[in-house]
């Protein structure tokens, strides 16, 4: 297996060069968050996870989790690590500091999350969805809950799950069957049974908060009669310490394709005591507050499997000898390096352009989260909330599609040896595919994107998301050294606002254009985001390649990477403007019937 390596000269490019942290958090009153401060957080969080996390990837892929007598045990090194996490102050990062945080902007969350999520990603998954059950709890909880709860919670010391889903109510929420009746003590007793939660039961904590959506008496049918509530595993006694059982167990652990580290559970809610969060009836409402940060850190979750399957392939094809260059390769050997054959650069130029664009897009909405939050100009939270809106569904289904594109690349790089487990590779492809799952399927996202986001704004997201684009490009339209990137970039930014307008007329004569296009919709804007993305990376290359740098190599790679991606991979664009054009009726032409 390879050792991993935090990529922070790739990551200080994206946030100094491309992005401009330091201007963004002084806009929203952070002027303490400085490039030095960063990359100081950046130099430290690399060390943990190159020194404490990475090394405990391999047995907790291959040796995994253990039920026993209704309790989940987890690999080894992996309550080690969580406690030297939690003393080191990681947990709390982002948590609010009322709570014990340390109150850096959500935005943080994302490098950071990215170094510890290649080291481990099952690891990093008893932590992740905490964050965003603090958040919920933030804003919708009442404040004797959150002085109870929300203390441990950002501490690390508790840790936080999502339970949507049961056996008959996936997608659709409005099917689960789970319910809260009022006890006469101000609390309610829940009973039901939830399946695939993550870190529903581990051996990492004292303590775990479910937050459960389930239905009161008497509550409307559909999505509109669930409500939210906490149930956590045992009961706070009088010092707020974990006390007496409370009703909720773990039933099964799922064996799994990956992420064979993290618990996945069925948690089984018998007459358990819990505590309405928000107002009845409103429980799907507080818990997209929970949902949509999670989608946005899931796209994470593609983007540092990839780092991590792009830097096994390089350090392969650098090292595996076969065959002959078409050019030429090295006298007085056997045989030459793969990185010198042409489809295997192709291979590693796919995965290099993939995960570099995928980085900046998902470090830019990352940022937004920030904006939204705290800007002092209402105008500029607004726009940013709205420009979060369209790119969430983006980033979580085209950087884990990506992801997954990256990691069976990686595979293939390896030829025979990707195949097997003993290079370590094939678990990178396995650990990815979860995320174009969980926290909504990438169908799901597509239809978020085009039927919610689209065309239930009335246009007004797309002409938002496409005017930040445009300003782009009016504002380089004049240089030369941008020839080969600001045109293309302009055109098929006309492209997607036509065919935009296309979708929305034929799906006002037809409802199935919607589900027909959403899935084509979204990669034709993933590619237009990718394309802006290494667009801007080209501009701040030329104009750094003037300054005669020290590591002048760096940028004529991202220069040649930019290339690759405008030539090679923006094509695939053209072929989801053709699928778009095509409607809905070579979809709906088969009846069901005939499928076979």
């Amino acid at each position: 297996m390879y050792p991993y390596r935090a990529p922070l000269r790739e990551i200080r490019f994206t946030l100094h060069e491309i992005l401009h942290a330091a201007h963004h958090y002084a806009d929203i009153g952070r002027e303490d968050l400085n490039a030095e401060f960063i990359d100081s957080v950046l130099e430290e969080a690399a060390r943990f996870a190159e020194g404490v996390v990475a090394p405990t990837n391999e047995a907790g892929d291959r040796i995994g989790v253990r039920f026993e007598d209704g309790q989940v045990i987890t690999p080894p090194g992996f309550k080690d690590a969580y406690e030297r996490f939690v003393e080191a102050g990681w947990a709390a990062l982002c948590g609010p500091e009322e709570f014990g945080g340390q109150g850096l902007p959500e935005s943080f969350g994302g490098p950071v999350g990215e170094l510890f999520v290649s080291a481990n990603m099952s690891w990093k998954m008893y932590s992740g969805l905490t964050d965003s059950a603090v958040l919920c709890l933030e804003r919708h909880a009442p404040e004797h809950l959150k002085q109870l709860y929300l203390p441990k919670m950002v501490a690390g010391t508790w840790t936080g799950t999502m339970c949507l889903t049961e056996s008959q109510s996936g997608t659709d929420l409005g099917l689960l069957r789970t319910r809260a009746e009022p006890d006469g003590e101000g609390t309610y007793r829940i009973n039901g049974t939830k399946i695939f939660i993550t870190s529903g039961e581990h051996d990492l904590t004292g303590n775990i908060v479910h937050l459960v959506l389930a239905r009161l008496p008497d509550a409307p049918a559909g999505t509109r009669g669930i409500s939210l509530f906490l149930v956590p595993k045992y009961l706070p006694d009088a010092a707020g310490e974990p006390g007496e059982p409370n009703g909720v167990s773990c039933g099964r652990v799922e064996e799994k394709m990956g992420i064979h580290g993290s618990a996945t559970c069925v948690i089984n809610f018998q007459n358990a005591r819990g505590w309405l969060i928000g107002e009845e009836n409103a429980g799907l409402k507080c818990m997209f507050v929970m949902m949509n940060h999670a989608r946005l850190w899931v796209g994470l979750q593609g983007l540092a499997q990839a780092e991590r399957s792009l830097q096994a392939s390089l350090a392969y094809a650098r090292e595996r000898r076969q065959g002959r260059a078409a050019r030429g390769g090295e006298a007085g050997t056997p045989a030459d390096l793969i990185i010198l054959h042409s489809d295997v650069r192709r291979m590693l130029l796919t995965q290099k352009a993939l995960v570099e664009g995928s980085r900046i897009l998902t470090y830019f909405a990352g940022l937004q989260m920030d904006k939204a939050a705290y800007h002092p100009d209402p105008e500029e939270r607004r726009k940013a909330g709205d420009l979060l809106a369209i790119l969430t569904p983006i980033v979580k289904s085209f950087v884990t599609d990506a992801g997954v594109e990256v990691t069976s690349t990686g595979i293939q790089v390896h030829g025979g040896h990707g195949y097997i487990r003993e290079t370590g590779v094939e678990q990178f492809l396995r650990d990815t595919r979860i995320a174009c799952i969980y926290e909504g399927t990438n169908g799901v996202q597509a239809l978020d994107l085009l039927g919610r986001k689209v065309l239930g704004s009335g246009g007004q997201l797309a002409r938002l998301l496409g005017g930040l684009i445009g300003a782009f490009c009016q504002n380089h339209a004049g240089y030369e050294e941008l020839s080969d990137y600001v045109p293309r970039l302009a055109g098929l930014l006309k492209a997607w606002s036509e065919v935009t307008e296309r979708v929305a007329q034929r799906a006002a004569r037809d409802p199935e254009e919607v589900g027909a296009a959403a899935v084509d919709y979204l990669q034709l804007t993933g590619y237009l985001c990718l394309a802006w993305c290494w667009a801007k990376v080209a501009a701040v290359s030329i104009a750094a390649l003037k300054r005669e740098p020290a590591d002048r190599g760096f940028y004529e790679a991202k220069l040649a990477t930019a290339r690759f991606y405008f030539t090679r991979l923006l094509p695939r664009a053209d072929a989801h403007l053709d699928a778009l054009d095509a409607g809905a009726e070579p979809v709906m032409a088969l009846a069901a019937e005939h499928f076979g």
